[in-house]
């Protein structure tokens, strides 16, 4: 599978991306084998953090691996815990809690 990339809202996309512009949109480019590029403010809609956080995640989950961001730091972190969750990568820190 393809890395994950995090760009910048002005930054050039590469020629092979497919750019998505809703959920299903980005599961029918992923069916089709197509490396699918989304910007989650514009999925999220009202400008929010937390709803960009959550479009980016969502999108992750579908299986997007390039999105286009002004929060790239925050975007990642999120995206790297969905491809977690989703059993798609190692997680950074293990922890074992005891009763």
């Amino acid at each position: 599978m393809a890395a994950l990339v995090v760009i910048g809202p002005d930054d050039p996309g590469e020629p092979g991306w497919a750019e998505a512009r809703s959920i299903a949109e980005v599961e029918d480019l992923v069916r089709a084998g197509r490396t699918v590029a989304v910007t989650p403010a514009a999925l999220a809609g009202d400008g929010e953090e937390a709803a960009e956080l959550a479009a980016a995640s969502v999108c992750a989950w579908a299986g997007a691996r390039v999105f286009r961001t002004g929060r790239p730091d925050q975007v990642r972190l999120a995206v790297e815990m969905t491809e977690s969750l989703a059993g798609r990568r190692p997680p950074a820190l293990t922890r074992r809690g005891l009763a």
